[in-house]
């Protein structure tokens, strides 16, 4: 698990360009017609060297390395404890109760860590600020409720902390986004291992754990990446706008077209993938080696 969530800070700052070109696109595509600085990953990134140097391209990497630890063991634990539970009577797990443990973890690390860092993330890309800087001006202007903007009231209330209206007023978009993706991934994951291991007659090599975990961020982001749009939408400076998620979905499609949901895809693509295949490769080759190691770890 350690040797998975540092590997993890790892894929982020290599892979980390392409999520800041994806969170400026989502979050530029303001409206039908608009005219951007630029279009594309490429573009972009030559765009952003070009006007503003290399190393912005790492801005709001900060809040992401330090939640990136507890994410993964949240994640990784608990989708495993999810897992386990929902095993038949012959220790048999269908797809769907793969993504149903999938589907729990992602929504337990989108309260706990994703959406605070996200937040973070999204508007000191938004507003090109360093992340302590932009920390400060989030409470100062927001409050800590700040810090939850797309994801307050998983139950549609207000919450202990006494959140703004606006907040409260807000669905799960940051839950509903991380939710299905590790919904997704685990549920492609571990039909893929099952397969490639002939149902656990065979280890599961470190390429193929890579081939998997690319496989499944791929899947995953083809399938929830309306949900990662809007989530970027409703955590940026202008989600004052967006009376919930759904307005938020509607608003999006009518005044941008159904493509607007994807906008993004590409470099979204090319962090995830990559991204994937290393945490589930170190996270299955760190497991197989503590299992044979320390019996205690065996389940």
């Amino acid at each position: 698990m350690t040797a998975g969530c540092i590997a993890g800070s790892i894929e982020a700052t290599a892979v980390w360009p392409m999520e800041f070109i994806k969170t400026q696109l989502q979050l530029q595509s303001k409206t039908k017609g608009a005219k951007l600085p630029y279009n594309g990953m490429v573009s972009g990134l030559s765009y952003t060297v070009r006007t503003t140097g290399f190393l912005s391209l790492y801005r709001g990497l900060t809040p992401t390395l330090i939640g990136s630890i507890p994410k993964a063991g949240i994640r990784f634990g608990l989708n495993s404890v999810i897992k386990e539970s929902l095993r038949d009577k012959e220790g048999k797990i269908s797809p769907a109760s793969n993504f149903l443990a999938g589907l729990g973890a992602g929504v337990a690390e989108a309260l706990a860590i994703v959406a605070p860092v996200e937040t973070v993330k999204t508007k000191v890309i938004e507003l090109n600020m360093p992340f302590l800087t932009g920390l400060k001006h989030i409470v100062s202007t927001q409050g800590l409720g700040g810090l939850y903007q797309g994801v307050s009231v998983v139950f549609d209330v207000k919450i202990a902390c006494d959140l703004p209206t606006h907040f409260a007023t807000q669905a799960v978009a940051t839950a509903l986004k991380q939710g299905s993706n590790q919904g997704l991934r685990f549920m492609w994951f571990n039909e893929y291992k099952q397969i490639v291991t002939g149902d656990g007659e065979r280890p599961l090599t470190p390429f193929m754990g890579l081939i998997g975990g690319m496989s499944a961020g791929c899947f995953s982001t083809l399938g929830n990446n309306p949900f990662d749009v809007v989530k970027t939408r409703m955590q940026g400076t202008q989600a004052a706008k967006y009376a919930s998620t759904l307005d938020c979905f509607k608003q999006v499609v009518s005044k941008e077209g159904i493509g607007a949901l994807y906008v993004g895809i590409v470099p979204r693509l090319g962090r995830v993938v990559p991204g994937q295949g290393i945490i589930f490769m170190s996270f299955e080759t760190i497991q197989s080696n503590l299992e044979a190691t320390f019996p205690v770890f065996c389940s």
